[in-house]
């Protein structure tokens, strides 16, 4: 009967894993690799200051700011590029097959991370490369992994499952803090190290337990090279272009006049363009434009870029305002603020950890519009009240509020997930998770990118003609103040996220710090006055920003509640599953209507809602 045997190929899960064995070995292997591949987009942000002296690398050094952008936002950017692609290859080679190969590739990458020869700027671009190829490693096991999950779970469990696996990813994203912080106690190749086992253990149980259980029926598609050119080209460009934005060019603080980055976004807009053009032409797309068409695949997809780019960046920008401003005004020593900046922000990972999996339990019982819309509301009040949050706050409301602000995070994401998931008819689940990942990690990118461009463009306004006046009270000679004043705002707060004195690092190149009086470098190197200087231009950015977060997760909560596809959907999805459990075939002489019942069994009831 043709219902039978399509819900045998759509979800074959049910089918070739009667006890239910399976669906936790998927769970656990992919939980596992999703967590680790986030761990390591995070344990390298605390661990660079040790990595860099280990390197013999000063990374504020004019020539060298490139590296320390390039070490924070080269992985993002490659996992942004690649999991389109990989999920499409997935959907042509078999997922388990490519998400297999990603743990290979991802500790093997992370071996030799830890074995850098090198030193200096050489030893910089080693960490670089192989970072990118790590990435490639963990952009083949997010990308598949969702759609792992979905072929293994049945709707009615669905949510729950890739609640679990997709708060895994954004805990590692914040659990990386404190590791990073502890491993580089022992040595700074151990954030590297980490990886190496879980990687090997990770690979070989992956290789024994996980199959393939989605039919793939007919010849097999063609590989769309020209999308997938034009798509990483382009996709390439613009986040290369926004991570050059940041650096300073000429006199400006930021390069965004810099020819180079204008023929980038140029070049970007182009290239996107023209994969518009072939993927609408082309039969066997790599991005599935099609999928468009359905209203709760686009709008969960709008809900999930504007949640990412709403968050994406307010790690770096809590980073910063506690390792430059609040830690030291409390009396931290510079060194000490990576490590306790991470404790200090564990509410916001207990927060996503503890909403994820019951929002996404809560989703299969009575469907994900409600906790996905609740959680937004959650995330973006969050936002306005750390706007109102005076820069050296009590400490019990900022871990209320980024309490507040994970929780709400956590409520969200795993109801939109299964959402966006539970739409797509099997065949499509690996490039529809790609397509997920994708605008999720677009919109990390692109929300540090804006996040520092609006952070550094309120600080240009203020702090050069602040700080010189400051460093003029304090005995440091007229000139010497001129010149470090008008330093790009960007090494402030690099020095700030990398746990040095930021005003002892930029005295540094004129000598000026040891001729001045014991007590006046004590006062200047203090934790007093960078954090007093820093605070009102620093506060006036962070109200910007938080401003522009609030707002997009209203928009993200106004996404979630558009997407319910109506009475009539559901009223078909309900029919069909009703139809299936009396036993009631359908007409196979009908494509279009066995393939319009398949997919809304697929999605089940409790995803429409």
């Amino acid at each position: 009967m043709a219902v039978a045997s399509t819900e045998s190929a759509t979800h074959g899960g049910a089918a070739s894993d009667p006890d239910g064995r399976y669906q936790w070995t998927a769970l656990a292997n992919t939980t596992a690799a999703v967590f680790m591949a986030a761990l390591d987009g995070s344990i390298v942000l605390i661990a660079l200051p040790a990595i860099f002296r280990g390197i013999g690398l000063d990374p504020l050094a004019p020539g060298n700011i490139g590296f320390l952008l390039w070490m924070i936002m080269g992985y993002r950017l490659v996992q942004a590029v690649l999991v389109v692609p990989l999920g499409r290859l997935g959907d042509m080679f078999g997922r388990v097959r490519i998400y297999n190969a990603g743990f290979v590739v991802f500790t093997v990458a992370s071996l030799l991370l830890s074995f850098d020869p090198l030193h200096g700027g050489a030893a910089a671009a080693w960490l670089i490369g192989w970072r990118v190829l790590q990435a490639v490693g963990g952009s083949m096991l997010t990308a598949n992994s969702a759609a792992i999950l979905t072929d293994a779970f049945p709707p009615d469990r669905r949510g729950f499952a890739l609640g679990v696996n997709q708060i895994a990813g954004l805990a590692g994203m914040f659990i990386g803090l404190i590791a990073g912080g502890v491993l580089v106690l022992w040595d700074w190749r151990a954030v590297f190290w980490v990886n190496v086992p879980v990687g090997i253990f990770g690979t070989i149980w992956a290789y024994r337990n996980l199959r393939d259980i989605t039919a793939r029926g007919g010849p097999r598609p063609r590989v769309d090279w020209l999308g997938n050119i034009s798509f990483t080209v382009g996709v390439s460009a613009l986040l290369i272009a926004i991570t050059e934005g940041i650096h300073p060019y000429g006199r400006h603080a930021m390069g965004w006049t810099n020819p180079q980055v204008i023929g980038l976004f140029a070049l970007g807009a182009a290239m996107l363009a023209t994969f518009v053009v072939v993927e609408r032409r082309i039969r066997e797309p790599m991005f599935d434009l099609g999928l468009f068409g359905n209203r709760t695949f686009t709008a969960a997809n709008l809900a999930g870029f504007a949640a990412r780019l709403a968050q994406g960046g307010l790690q770096f920008m809590l980073i910063i305002w506690l390792q430059g401003v609040w830690l030291p005004l409390h009396g931290y020593d510079y060194a000490e603020t990576p490590l306790w900046a991470g404790i200090y922000l564990l509410p916001l990972t207990i927060g996503f950890l503890l909403a994820g999996p019951v929002s996404g339990a809560m989703s299969d019982r009575i469907g994900s519009r409600g906790p996905a819309v609740g959680g937004m509301l959650v995330f973006a009040a969050s936002f306005l009240g750390l706007m109102v949050l005076p820069v050296d706050f009590p400490y019990w409301a900022f871990a209320v509020l980024i309490a507040a602000n994970g929780i709400g995070m956590g409520a969200f994401s795993s109801p939109n997930s299964s959402a966006i998931m539970g739409s797509v008819p099997a065949a499509r689940r690996g490039v529809a998770s790609g397509m997920r990942s994708t605008f999720q990690n677009t919109g990390t990118a692109l929300s540090i990118g804006v996040f520092f461009s609006l952070l550094i463009a309120g600080l240009s306004a203020a702090l050069p003609q602040t700080l010189t006046a400051g460093l003029q009270q304090h005995g440091v000679p007229p000139h010497v103040a001129a010149d470090v004043g008008s330093m790009p705002p960007v090494t402030s707060l690099f020095a700030a996220i990398l746990g040095v004195d930021p005003i002892g690092t930029l005295l540094a190149p004129s000598g000026v710090l040891a001729t001045l009086p014991a007590d006046r470098q004590q006062a200047l190197t203090g934790g007093e006055f960078f954090p007093q200087m820093i605070a009102g231009p620093f506060h006036h950015g962070l109200t910007v920003v938080f401003a522009v977060s609030a707002a997009l997760g209203l928009l993200a909560a106004a996404a979630s509640w558009l997407r319910s596809p109506g009475a009539r959907t559901a009223e078909v999805s309900v029919r069909t599953r009703d139809t299936a459990r009396a036993g009631i075939g359908t007409d196979d002489s009908s494509p279009d209507r066995s393939a319009t019942s398949d997919h809304a069994r697929d999605r089940g009831p409790a995803a429409d809602r």
